[in-house]
């Protein structure tokens, strides 16, 4: 009698659902899957697909008729690409290495009662979620500290999210307090505290937001637009922008190409454009699985907890 009182008491969506629920349910998840899917897949198939085929197709191609990777030999065999996608790797990398380290310091100081300017600080970092910096006024701030033409002027201005900080400062003030004041007790300094308990406490927030970080740094490309003169230094989400989406001829491992025929490789400009699309999304593809884990336990306890 008990049981059934509880169960008729249970909310609505904690109920089990329906048949046609079910079938509702993983149809919808089967549409949404085909509609996110089937673009990749016309993108990697036309990368690998042969000149006849694409000829044959007009463009894009669906059903495989014939395979070949001349396309990522193209790219991946020297000329404009692969330095980018290497300036890419390297500003990537070291973006979110830096990134993460300031954040993750800024966020424990901020999440401990008492710290030197504590309001004022946390403060500074709230306001902008209204205020940003504006383009003319980040570019000046940019020119005057002489970063135009490096690369430093693609992580220093975002080398800090104040969202990112906001959420692993939660997460580090969910951490008991009395750990840390019993590390503090046995002598302990701040730093070892932050560097020995706080850190592998926090490993899943740190996987998150390192995860933020590096999708943001590789996927950018207006900091480069807006600070570098230098086409040599072009990392390859502008690459992709100005020669993919532009239509402007690319230097490949071959020559020249431009949108109007092939390379002196005979490789379709198509199928070059669709290769280096595929290049473009690998990295994120191959890193999501190892931080899928940790995505909802870091995100959802640092947003809810402080």
């Amino acid at each position: 009698m008990s049981t059934v009182t509880q169960t008729s008491l249970r909310p609505v969506w904690d109920e089990e659902p329906s048949l046609p629920g079910k079938i509702g349910k993983a149809l919808a998840l089967t549409l949404v899957t085909l509609a996110v899917l089937f673009p990749l897949y016309i993108v990697v198939l036309t990368s690998i697909s042969s000149a006849e085929a694409i000829n044959e197709a007009g463009g894009l191609v669906i059903v495989p008729n014939g395979f070949s990777f001349d396309a990522y030999a193209e790219v991946l065999g020297g000329g404009v690409v692969l330095k980018a996608l290497m300036v890419s790797i390297g500003i990537t990398v070291v973006g979110t290495a830096l990134s993460l380290s300031v954040t993750a310091m800024a966020a424990y100081g901020l999440s401990r009662p008492g710290s030197l300017l504590h309001r004022p600080l946390l403060f500074a970092v709230l306001i902008t979620f209204l205020f940003g910096p504006g383009i003319i006024p980040s570019y000046i701030m940019v020119y005057s500290l002489g970063l135009l033409d490096s690369y430093a002027s693609l992580i220093l201005p975002a080398a800090i999210s104040a969202f990112n900080l906001v959420v692993l400062r939660a997460f580090f003030m969910a951490i008991p307090g009395e750990v840390i004041e019993s590390a503090r007790i046995e002598g302990a300094s701040d730093f070892q505290i932050f560097r020995k308990i706080v850190l592998p406490l926090s490993k899943a927030a740190l996987a998150v937001i390192g995860l933020f970080y590096a999708v943001a740094y590789w996927n950018a490309f207006f900091n480069a637009l807006l600070y570098l003169n230098d086409s040599s230094r072009w990392p390859l989400q502008l690459v992709l922008r100005t020669y993919i989406l532009q239509g402007q001829p690319m230097q490949t491992a071959s020559g020249v190409m431009d949108a109007s025929g092939l390379g002196l490789a005979a490789v379709p400009v198509t199928s070059v454009r669709m290769a280096v699309l595929v290049l473009a999304m690998i990295p994120v593809v191959l890193i999501y699985p190892f931080i899928q884990r940790h995505f909802i336990k870091g995100v959802i306890i640092g947003a809810v907890k402080g």
